[in-house]
């Protein structure tokens, strides 16, 4: 098997996996029971939740664990909106956000609140132009997302704080660090919200964080236990091992990047050869993600073509499954390139040798898939 969709999810590592088995098997109690176990459940938590906030050097009351990042989302965005509707109404967001973030602020427009789009240029960076003149009186938030998942741009998020807080110092900036954290540098204090998930580096499905500023209050959106952001039972194997695949990422990060970036570099070099196909890529693009537009071909015959050969591949984002890439659009304006995208991620554990027997496949798919022509229109 060949798996080029890290960007959808990754495989679980064998040392975090043996640390979720470790605790599931060892520590029984629930967190919060005021028992023995209990309480070595608590220590554990607590322990584990500081290396977090040594790692993301942040402070452990910032730390809020979520189900994921569409669910730290939810609460950074709806949780603030509720919290602080009485000061605005308006909220601003990029058009290269994951859908959850959209599909968050539909709702929120059903509650009376305004949602602005701030545009980008062609490298796909933010605007900063319009994003200053976006921030108005009512701006309560603005949602910019660390690194787009299709074409991996990443943003200057500390300039556009810098930005955002000269236009309006009450407005705070939210972003989804999804993709950006162990793959290049962030600093959580260059925003006051961030959204953070395990499965994206190498942990378990089902956790993630909302990193809270101490500074910024919010309202749950799941209720259950007072005084709670986020009530349940801790799920302590799941928060242990997010953990883990945290200090490993970070601590592994840059000697990862170098690797991904030779690969990328190796995809760039023959893809770029076939006239028809176009690389969307900017000059901002991390080295994580590559994307690239069939044009003649629709993605899903050219991804089921590829699986047949044990080779996997995504389009758009997983959760968007396929259609017209709204970054693609933002960025091209092209509706045929925004349509025929597929996004091919890589890894550090990605090989040369997968890598060129990938392009051997992908060689024989497309040529073979050309020959149809229209059929595949």
């Amino acid at each position: 098997m060949i798996y080029l969709d890290y960007s959808a999810t990754t495989p679980v590592s064998k040392e975090v996996l043996d640390s979720y088995v470790k605790v599931t098997k060892e520590y029984i109690g629930n967190p919060n029971s005021l028992h023995s176990l209990g309480t070595k459940s608590h220590e554990l938590l607590e322990s584990a939740t500081k290396q977090i906030s040594e790692v993301l050097n942040i402070d452990e009351k910032e730390i809020i664990y979520t189900s994921g990042s569409t669910e730290a989302n939810n609460l950074a965005i709806l949780g603030y909106a509720l919290r602080n509707m009485k000061k605005g109404k308006n909220i601003v967001v990029s058009r290269l956000e994951h859908p959850s973030i959209y599909v968050i602020c539909d709702h929120l427009k059903t509650l009376g609140f305004t949602i602005t789009y701030v545009e980008n240029n062609a490298e796909g960076l933010i605007d900063f132009d319009d994003l200053r003149s976006k921030i108005k009186d009512d701006t309560i938030l603005v949602s910019i997302v660390a690194v787009n998942s299709e074409l991996g741009i990443r943003q200057p998020l500390k300039t556009l704080r810098q930005i955002i807080k000269k236009q309006n110092e009450n407005t705070v900036l939210h972003s989804d660090m999804t993709q950006a954290i162990g793959k290049v540098n962030v600093n959580l204090h260059d925003v006051d919200l961030a959204s953070l998930s395990s499965h994206k580096i190498y942990g378990p499905k089902g956790i993630g964080m909302l990193y809270k500023s101490e500074k910024i209050n919010i309202d749950p959106i799941i209720h259950g236990e007072k005084d709670s952001l986020r009530s349940g039972t801790p799920c302590l194997p799941l928060v242990v091992a997010f953990s883990k695949a945290i200090r490993l990422a970070i601590t592994n990060e840059a000697k990862n990047e170098s690797v991904v970036k030779m690969l990328n570099d190796k995809l760039t070099s023959t893809i770029i050869k076939y006239p028809k196909i176009m690389i969307n890529k900017t000059n901002y693009s991390i080295p994580h993600v590559f994307n690239l537009s069939l044009m003649t071909i629709r993605p899903e015959t050219f991804i089921h073509a590829l699986e047949k050969r044990d080779i996997y591949v995504g389009t758009n984002t997983a959760c968007s499954k396929g259609g017209t890439s709204a970054t693609i659009m933002a960025i091209y304006d092209d509706e045929k390139r925004a349509n025929t995208s597929i996004r091919i991620s890589l890894s550090h554990l990605t090989s040369f040798d997968d890598l060129n027997k990938f392009l051997y496949s992908f060689d024989i798919v497309y040529n073979k898939l050309l020959e149809l022509g229209d059929e595949n229109e």
